[in-house]
């Protein structure tokens, strides 16, 4: 069956806060480097007044890989919960403006529209600090099976796992995507949430998952092994393709027998490297839903990767799908 949309993404729909800060600040404030952290209302509150002045922008790991693909000019739809509020219909605006179809019923009732407060030091790395909100309000009556049946890939975003109803939000998308024959593809998202969810993670990508992206970290952690290519082989049996990210080292494809490397896109500069992992699911994904060879998908990924982390903000600034062009990726 003809697929509507590229790619359908699964979420938390939150809006980001970026602002740049001191390895002082991080200390001052209890923040691990790097890491993110789950964080309550009142909590949030008082951490973005000690912050520093920055951008606001829609954001969410799979939310950010969403407008990476319509910025790639992909069809592309967005499931994922915001509250009736101003955050919430900015957040909705947003992505509609990209022509991101999004749907979810609003939350009429319960907390405010999420967002992440992410502090980014010199050497470019994020330290985040999430307060969740109506993003964790996600249930399996959102998931739209006419949004499933009609996509190529279902994305889902494994911060997802964290709140037990969306969980079964995943089970309920996995299951009619299954039916309709749909590719389903998860991002591990961020270590701690391997080291809290390992056992159910390997259950579910060896079960459900056809396509998974990780970074080195994530895919170490879930093997408990500081051996990457032993990491690899382990993960390769168990789903139909891994994209794994390394950095400046470039990405690795593990597609059954197969291996395929491919190199970082120069940067002049890294600023911020929030949404470098999501931009290169973007240009992976679409490159896949679209049956291009898995180096080019790589080569997409790359490339939408590095344009992220010259600027600040986890989104694209310059048309992907003019960048593609430019690199000889899409006709």
């Amino acid at each position: 069956m003809t697929a509507a949309y590229d790619v359908v993404a699964i979420g938390n729909a939150i809006v980001d806060v970026i602002a740049p800060a001191t390895e002082a600040f991080l200390a001052g404030e209890g923040l691990q480097k790097g890491s993110m952290t789950l964080i309550d209302e009142a909590r949030a509150a008082s951490l973005y007044d000690g912050m520093a002045a920055g951008v606001e922008a829609s954001g969410g790991s799979a939310g950010n890989t969403i407008a990476g693909i319509a910025s790639l000019g992909g069809r592309a739809a967005y499931l994922g919960k915001v509250a009736s509020d101003q955050l919430g219909e900015v957040f909705a605006h947003d992505l509609r403006a990209q022509g991101v179809a999004f749907d979810t019923p609003y939350l009429d009732c319960g907390p405010a529209t999420g967002r992440c407060l992410i502090n980014v030091t010199p050497d470019g790395q994020r330290t985040m600090a999430t307060f969740l909100g109506a993003a964790n309000q996600l249930t399996e009556e959102d998931v739209d099976p006419a949004v499933i049946q009609a996509s190529a890939i279902v994305y889902m975003e494994g911060y997802l796992f964290d709140p037990a109803p969306a969980r079964k939000a995943f089970a309920r998308a996995d299951e009619i995507a299954k039916r309709a024959g749909r590719r389903i593809a998860i991002t591990l998202s961020d270590v701690f949430v391997v080291e809290r969810w390992r056992d159910d993670l390997l259950a579910f990508m060896d079960g459900s998952v056809d396509v998974v992206f990780a970074n080195e970290n994530e895919l170490m952690a879930l093997f408990r092994t500081d051996d990457f290519d032993s990491a690899c082989e382990r993960l390769r049996p168990m789903v139909e393709i891994a994209a794994v990210t390394r950095g400046e080292q470039g990405s690795v494809i593990l597609n059954r027998g197969e291996t395929h490397r491919v190199e970082a896109f120069p940067v002049q500069r890294v600023l911020d490297t929030t949404g470098a992992g999501d931009q290169y699911a973007a240009g992976f994904l679409f490159g896949l839903a679209r049956g291009l060879p898995l180096q080019t998908c790589g080569r997409l990924g790359s490339m939408a990767a590095a344009e992220v982390i010259g600027h600040y903000g986890p989104r694209p600034q310059t048309p992907l799908k003019d960048l593609a062009r430019s690199q000889g990726l899409l006709a």
